[in-house]
């Protein structure tokens, strides 16, 4: 997946965790958390739809790389390379 697929992947299952949240505007460089209601459950939510739509384990020590779009970007790229973005799942 490219940089563009990683964050739509990310926004999708954020949508799902949390549909009225508003993504149109997200920025990329600033934390989530900061931009939209997410609570450590939603978190938690997210790194569990990754390993279920993907197969991408995230260990707790590295949730921290997930604060923001970027940081999912930079996090997510290798463990993404030859996946096929799945959204509405």
């Amino acid at each position: 997946m490219n940089r563009e697929e990683i964050i739509l992947a990310i926004k999708d299952i954020i949508q799902t965790i949390a549909p009225d949240e508003d993504l149109s505007e997200l920025k990329t460089d600033v934390r989530l958390r900061d931009q939209i209601e997410l609570d450590s459950m939603d978190f938690l939510d997210i790194v569990m739809e990754l390993r279920k739509r993907y197969g991408v384990q995230v260990p707790e020590e590295d949730y921290k790389e997930l604060a923001t779009l970027d940081g999912c970007v930079a996090y997510l790229a290798p463990h993404m390379q030859g996946k096929t973005l799945k959204v509405g799942v």
